[in-house]
């Protein structure tokens, strides 16, 4: 328990949550290619077709990261959360291409987040939770924002993660878990297909049904509607300053899981709050 107490305090969370950052990055570079290469083989198989010498892609732990320019094997002291990119002044030490941003930001949003829920959870089960529901949240919405894909391999242990909680009643009842996935999922699937329909367009991706399932699980029915509010918000506002500061056209397709996954972390740590705040300041009468 003391281990647990230590891990708890804010600095040393926060310091922890850098170093998960850092494989988050990891994890985000490298699941896309994993799991296309898994997909066309899978595919080969189906359709009997002979095998590729197309080679795998490299692994999430076992195989070092590198420079994609140039090659070069990126040392333990240019590996180091968030202070080895602005050492190296973003810039890969053998060939000078630039390093995304991407690293650093993924680094110190982790890091920040996992602070936040060690001082709002403490050493508990609880707290366990809310930083795998935190960090697989953090990885999926970049992983979309990057390829638009939204990972059935995150999004739905992530739905049953929350459901399994709910069985202790560790943040919502079981019935409001399961309705709120099942009416999560249900609402988007239904928009998708409406849209469908009229359109002949697809307005959003099936992941994100799945997403907000999860969010329905963890957050419950009655966090559905502040969920979709906010991220509709989100996308509104970061979605149209994104089309405006890279000049594309009004029609580049904007992901939509990064703001499910914002709305979604915001209300299920600050929904009683919000709720208040809009109720006192924007004169909506949402409070009993």
């Amino acid at each position: 328990m003391e281990t647990l107490a230590y891990l708890a305090n804010p600095w040393v969370a926060f310091v922890f949550g850098l170093l998960v950052g850092s494989f988050l990055n990891v994890v985000i570079l490298r699941t896309p290619p994993i799991l296309e290469w898994t997909w066309r083989r899978n595919a080969r198989e189906i359709l009997e077709l002979p095998e590729s010498d197309e080679k795998r892609p490299v692994g999430l732990v076992m195989d070092r990261s590198h420079c994609p320019k140039c090659g070069h094997n990126i040392r333990w002291y240019e590996n180091i959360p968030l202070f080895s990119w602005l050492g190296l002044r973003g810039k890969c030490s053998s060939c000078k291409t630039p390093i995304s941003k991407q690293y650093p930001i993924v680094e110190l949003i982790t890091g920040l987040a996992t602070a936040y829920v060690a001082y709002r959870f403490g050493p508990t089960a609880a707290g366990a939770i809310v930083l795998v529901f935190t960090w697989v949240l953090i990885a999926a919405s970049v992983i979309d924002f990057n390829t638009t894909l939204l990972p059935d391999e995150f999004t739905l242990p992530l739905m049953w993660l929350g459901l399994l909680a709910s069985l202790g009643d560790v943040f919502v009842s079981p019935h409001q878990a399961i309705i709120g996935a099942a009416v999560g999922y249900l609402s988007l699937w239904s928009i998708f297909w409406s849209f469908k329909l009229l359109t002949g367009k697809e307005g959003m991706g099936y992941g994100d049904f799945k997403l907000l399932a999860a969010l329905g699980a963890f957050c419950g029915v009655k966090g559905l509607l502040p969920i979709v509010l906010l991220s509709s918000l989100f996308g509104a506002v970061i979605g149209s300053l994104f089309l405006f500061l890279s000049k594309k056209g009004r029609n580049t397709q904007i992901p939509f899981g990064p703001y499910l996954a914002a709305a979604g972390w915001t209300q299920f740590m600050f929904g009683p709050e919000l709720l208040v705040w809009a109720s006192t300041h924007l004169g909506l009468k949402l409070l009993p």
